[in-house]
């Protein structure tokens, strides 16, 4: 065949393997031919078949090596079978044809686990290629360079052969250097480089019409902007990338993304990626895949707090890494043992001769951010044994390293510094620690994943917590740990695809619902449900987040705004519980007590109210009261004296903030506000005044809603009511949009574990929290008369329904933390109403109604 002929072909295998697959084994029916088999060769590895691909191409060598003759036709077969008896003639090697055969094995020998094969095949065909089949190689080789943790290798080779392929005509090939460029680059930290390298690998492939090669770019370019931290927008781009790749392209996409997940703080959700990963690679023979997804898996185990098996996994990893003489990636594999080791709470002499080596080999490999992680533990570990530590501490806090790295390396340099007894310098290290996890959680628009954000600096802030001395400066660390999990604003764009995932999860819902209520076979399988959650979930990750102030409110302006009020903030520092308050313009810290004991009686208050909630039971109201009491004199009699009678702005921590706070004798008939923080409660009292539309919302199945929303009816005569068939969900959403005053009598459902799915029920389906981030301009005052919709998630994050209004600009949200008794709700309600139209803030309307048992959960949330 022509060199036309040939780049033709190879272009075909590159836009379309199965077609190119097809005319190769077309051409090699009417007898072998070398061009034909590599083709052949080639398609298959891109279509998942990477023995049928080795096959081709080994042929194709023995053929133009002369070990073979040239055999007779195939017969009709899938798949080469090479048993015909060969013609007898000369066979005449071709050395420039078996080098091509050669650059061609490189890339599925790679992806096989062959490293010294492929690197082989790759310095015999270099002495004798030229030209454009020499770059061609050139991007071949460096894959496998890489592959074999030889990462400066493969940037140094493949950046001798960019400059000649930008001045060809194959942009294929120049595709994959750069992608191989982008990629070492994203592995030794330059970020700038290597989204400049896969920008410019997805444009030539756009160009180019390379659609495989331009969805691996794009994969690639998400797998760099996930190392730097934008988690968002790798996400959108893997999304982007998968629907258009097969085989191992689909493999490595998927195993990038579950490094993502892994990151973001989300191993439970990367496990099942990398099952699905493992399997495929597995059945197709993509050894190298396997070695590359046992690895990941065991960082994915040990992030879901499973060292024992991750250990297990890591071992397997490094046996497969070793078998393939990966001897790069060896290092990375004990890094995770590593890891393990420190997390199992060995601080042994050998863990910290062993990390430090490890740390000195990963460096010495170009594995950076593996390196500071080894040498941050060998740190600590000799901090652990009182041997010096200073030394070992690395430049981990680059702007280039990733946030978790960053975090780790100051919060090491500030063990080390309180070690010295310097603990300003300690308290230094761990204000850069937060802010540096506040700009990396400031790329987040997800409010779970702002949430685990915030989770990476948890160990740092707790130390600093210890280290405060003052009241202020225990406020001001609280805080700034606080806002991490939090944005000031959430004001997410517009998603269509998202709004119609939620639709159908709405309908799917409701068909769950009604055949459940029936007792029959439900005709929508759970999977269903699970697979349109996903979806929800997996758009709204991709939201971009925006920039927010990790600044602490000044005590001037907490107690300026607070006027006669008092500020409660619960902090948790150590196993102790602490509290810090701002009355009279002054500022003040007290020690409650044992915070463990707090949650206990917490847990045990909700239980004794959840069974009221069915019916009065003289031993449950006893346990109520006794608990109620208990947590009285533990949380708010030692700050009598500062609080006074005042009203209160009340910011928990942990679980407390799932607490009836209602029920505890010094709040009885108290004005007082439940929020997430000191800022936060002043960003509530900031929420601009809207129009005078009040909205009214009944639920279907809801007994008492009826008569609720009749009542209040009478308190507000102009409102706009929607109920019956008009209380579905996008018209109630409609209506929220720029009210005043929305009130909401349905039946709850707090989600355990994932509470954006917590929802409200309507007469089309659930309302979501999901739901609720369309509306433009919330309520200024919201009404949820239903149970469990005030409890949130995630902890100081508190990720909920009244967590979401509020982030989204509502100044004040009425919800239960506990289930409520249906019956007592309607006169409740009207009496806080009452309350409300006659003058009275929420608190103090909330205060003020007369309660019951079945009602004790209600609290006010935000401004007050």
């Amino acid at each position: 065949m022509s060199e036309e002929d040939e780049r033709a072909l190879l272009w075909l295998a590159a836009t379309d393997p199965a077609t190119a697959h097809a005319r190769a084994l077309t051409l090699l029916r009417g007898g072998d031919d070398i061009l034909a088999l590599r083709i052949a060769g080639l398609a298959a590895k891109e279509l998942g078949r990477l023995d049928e691909g080795l096959a081709f191409l080994h042929r194709a060598l023995d053929l133009a090596t002369g070990r073979e003759t040239a055999g007779a036709a195939l017969e009709d077969a899938d798949w080469p079978l090479f048993e015909a008896d060969p013609w007898t003639g000369d066979a005449r090697p071709d050395p420039y044809a078996a080098a091509k055969v050669r650059m061609n094995l490189v890339g599925l020998l790679t992806a096989r686990g062959d490293l010294t094969g492929a690197l082989t095949h790759a310095e015999e065909a270099e002495t004798v290629l030229q030209g454009p089949d020499a770059d061609r190689l050139a991007a071949n080789k460096a894959c496998a360079l890489a592959r074999a943790g030889r990462v400066a290798e493969a940037h140094d080779v493949a950046e001798r052969a960019l400059a000649e392929l930008r001045r060809g005509h194959d942009p294929a090939a120049l595709n994959g250097l750069l992608g191989n460029i982008g990629l070492a680059r994203a592995m030794h930290g330059d970020f700038d480089g290597a989204e400049k390298a896969l920008a410019e690998a997805v444009a030539v492939g756009e160009a180019a019409g390379l659609r495989h090669q331009t969805a691996m770019a794009r994969g690639n370019l998400a797998f760099a902007v996930s190392r730097r931290g934008d988690v968002p927008r790798a996400l959108g781009l893997y999304a982007e990338a998968e629907p258009h790749l097969a085989g191992e392209r689909l493999a490595q996409c998927r195993l990038d993304q579950a490094e993502t997940l892994i990151a973001a703080g989300l191993p439970r959700e990367a496990r099942p990626l990398l099952d699905a990963a493992l399997d495929a690679a597995r059945t197709h023979g993509y050894r190298c895949d396997v070695a590359d997804a046992l690895l990941l898996r065991a960082h994915a185990e040990l992030a879901d707090g499973d060292p024992e098996r991750a250990t297990g996994t890591a071992v397997e990893a490094r046996d497969a890494f070793a078998a393939q003489e990966r001897a790069g990636w060896i290092a990375l594999a004990d890094h995770v043992l590593i890891k393990a080791r420190w997390a199992t709470g060995e601080r042994s002499e050998a863990l910290l001769a062993n990390a430090a080596e490890a740390g000195d080999r990963l460096g010495d490999g170009g594995w950076a951010g593996a390196a500071a992680e080894a040498l941050i533990i060998a740190a600590r570990t000799a901090m652990a044994l009182g041997r010096p530590s200073g030394h070992l501490l690395p430049r981990a806090a680059g702007a280039e390293a990733p946030a978790a790295v960053r975090i780790a390396g100051l919060h090491a340099t500030a063990l080390e510094r309180r070690s010295r007894g310097d603990v300003r310098g300690a308290l230094d290290a761990v204000r850069d620690g937060l802010e540096a996890a506040g700009r990396h959680a400031e790329v987040l628009g997800a409010l779970d994943l702002r949430a685990r954000a915030a989770g990476l600096a948890g160990e740092l802030a707790r130390l600093g917590l210890g280290l405060a001395r003052s009241a202020r400066e225990l406020l001001a660390l609280e805080e700034r740990r606080r806002a991490i999990a939090r944005p000031g604003r959430l004001r997410p764009p517009a998603d269509s695809e998202r709004a119609a995932a939620l639709a159908a999860l709405r309908a799917l819902s409701v068909a769950h619902t009604c055949d459940t209520a029936r007792g029959g076979v439900p005709s929508v399988l759970a999977a269903d449900l699970a697979a349109l959650e996903a979806k929800v979930s997996a758009h709204t990750r991709r939201r971009p987040g925006g920039p927010s102030s990790s600044d602490a409110p000044a005590v001037t302006e907490i107690a300026a705004a607070l006027g006669e009020r008092a500020l409660v903030e619960m902090i948790a520092v150590g196993g102790e519980l602490h509290a810090v308050t701002v009355a009279g313009g002054r500022i003040r810290r007290r020690r409650l007590g044992d915070l463990g004991g707090a949650v206990r009686e917490t847990g045990l208050l909700r239980f004794a109210l959840r069974r009221l909630a069915g019916a009065d039971d003289p031993a449950s109201l006893a346990a109520a009261a006794e608990s109620a009491g208990r947590l009285d004199r533990l949380l708010l009699a030692p700050l009598r004296a500062v609080i006074g009678d005042r009203d209160l702005v009340i910011a928990p921590t942990g679980p407390l903030h799932g607490l009836p706070w209602a029920v505890l004798p010094s709040l009885a008939g108290r004005p007082f506000a439940v929020v997430p923080s000191a800022a936060a409660w002043l960003r509530a009292r900031s929420a601009p005044p809207c129009g005078g539309r009040t909205v009214l919302v009944a639920g279907p199945g809801l007994a008492h809603a009826g008569r609720e929303i009749t009542a209040l009816r009478g308190v507000h005569p102009g409102a706009a009511v929607l109920d019956g068939p008009d209380a579905r969900a996008e018209p109630v959403r409609n209506a929220l949009d720029g009210a005043a005053l929305a009130h909401i009598a349905a039946h709850g459902e707090f989600r355990e574990g994932n509470a954006l799915f917590s929802r409200l029920r309507l007469a089309d389906g659930p309302l979501l929290v999901h739901d609720l981030d369309g509306l433009a301009a919330p309520p200024r005052v919201v009404v949820l008369s239903a149970c469990d919709i005030g409890r949130a998630d995630e902890g100081d994050a508190v990720v909920g329904m009244a967590g979401v209004l509020l982030a989204l600009g509502a100044a004040t949200v009425i919800a239960s933390v506990t289930p409520v008794r249906d019956a007592t709700t309607p006169d409740f309600m009207s009496a806080f109403h009452a309350g409300l139209a006659a003058g009275g803030s929420p608190a103090r309307a909330l205060a003020e109604a007369p309660r019951s048992t079945g009602v004790a959960g209600f609290l006010c949330f935000g401004s007050g």
